[in-house]
């Protein structure tokens, strides 16, 4: 388990443990497993997934970064669309 945190400059969108997530990366969408390698990535607008023990869910996001360390993952979003 991974645990996952989005956050607006408005507000905390989401944070819990999931399974897996995947982002919509300036260079092209990727996935994030448990024990992933640390990075940082710029984000572009596209849907962010993720899956929780209820099942999967997702946002839409306009823009920002990702920074992932020890299964633990900080999505800084600029905006949530839905």
């Amino acid at each position: 388990m991974m645990n996952l945190t989005i956050v607006t400059p408005e507000q905390q969108v989401f944070q819990g443990e999931v399974t897996e997530a995947s982002f919509p990366g300036a260079d092209g969408s990727f996935q994030v497993l448990p024990n992933h390698a640390a990075i940082v990535s710029a984000l572009g607008t596209g849907t962010v997934s993720y899956t929780t023990k209820e099942g999967l869910k997702s946002h839409v996001i306009e823009g920002g970064v990702v920074e992932v360390n020890d299964n633990k993952i900080v999505l800084l979003a600029e905006k949530v669309i839905a």
